[in-house]
């Protein structure tokens, strides 16, 4: 998850957040952030018009996508908040079909690729879904120390390693070695961070730029491919959908498949997507 504000603030400021979290309930938390939301929708006017823009396309009025943008904010806030809870040991609960069809996998000698999206709050599947396989967990640099401590004491819990991304590109032998070992890999689909391989697939109608490769390495290996969204439904549970990605076909039948995938998902949850830009520009 990526919110300027919310995920970048001071670290000492986080581990105050964390400290609250073990004194007060989350929904008292979630009211005193009512009164900070209006300040973030107003200064920042490029996550607002992006979050406005999206609203539109939704087929929202202009005024109605101005809620529309505040909801989105808040909610993104929720599920940050609801990450910080879980460093302090406050209990989500997650539910869905797609529960069965992991500890299936989880179950079986081969691997598998999972392709998340800035979407819900899928970090929270590594903290409430145990695996009775290793897990490879793609990240990307940015974030603070007191985040990547706590994300790194929880999953020391579990079977989940965290892969970083090396200019060296030495990450993608680490996330291959891993998918021959029969382990689940883990990546995100839906943001192109700064490279220049790229897949165009139509999205809400339009075609937008994907990341070539998480679907170029799904094809290149013979496991089964799932899009994976985790959307929050309740005060502290969590669903779990799980869209099985297309076998035959290249790169781009794949990359059309998630799509299609991701947008049920945002048309199902419109209040949960958190790409804070012109996404279809990107």
């Amino acid at each position: 998850m990526e919110w300027k504000g919310a995920t970048d603030g001071a670290p000492w400021m986080q581990r105050c957040l964390i400290g609250l979290f073990k004194l007060l309930p989350l929904w008292l938390l979630y009211g005193l952030m009512c009164l900070v939301i209006p300040f973030y929708v107003l200064i920042d006017s490029k996550g607002r018009r992006a979050s406005r823009a999206f609203y539109r396309r939704l087929g929202h009025s202009r005024a109605g996508s101005l809620r529309m943008a505040w909801l989105n904010m808040f909610n993104m806030g929720k599920v940050v908040l609801d990450r910080f809870a879980a460093y302090a040991g406050k209990s989500f609960e997650i539910v869905g079909e797609g529960l069965e069809i992991y500890d299936r996998m989880s179950r079986g000698e081969n691997g598998a690729i999972l392709l998340s999206a800035h979407t819900g709050n899928y970090e929270m599947v590594g903290y409430l879904l145990p695996s009775r396989k290793p897990m490879s967990v793609l990240v990307y640099g940015g974030e603070t120390s007191t985040v990547m401590e706590n994300r790194s004491r929880l999953f020391s819990k579990t079977s989940i390693r965290m892969v970083k991304v090396e200019e060296d590109m030495s990450h993608l032998f680490k996330l291959n070695a891993a998918l021959a070992s029969g382990e689940f890999v883990s990546l995100p689909a839906d943001r192109v961070y700064g490279s220049s391989k790229t897949v165009r697939s139509r999205f809400l109608g339009e075609e937008a730029s994907f990341p070539a490769g998480p679907f170029k390495l799904a094809k290149s290996r013979d496991v089964p491919v799932y899009a994976v969204h985790v959307m929050k439904e309740g005060l502290r549970r969590y669903r779990v959908y799980m869209d099985r990605m297309p076998a035959d076909g290249g790169a781009q039948e794949m990359a059309d498949a998630y799509c299609a995938s991701l947008e049920r998902t945002v048309r199902k949850y419109p209040l949960q997507w958190y790409n804070f830009f012109d996404f279809w520009k990107q």
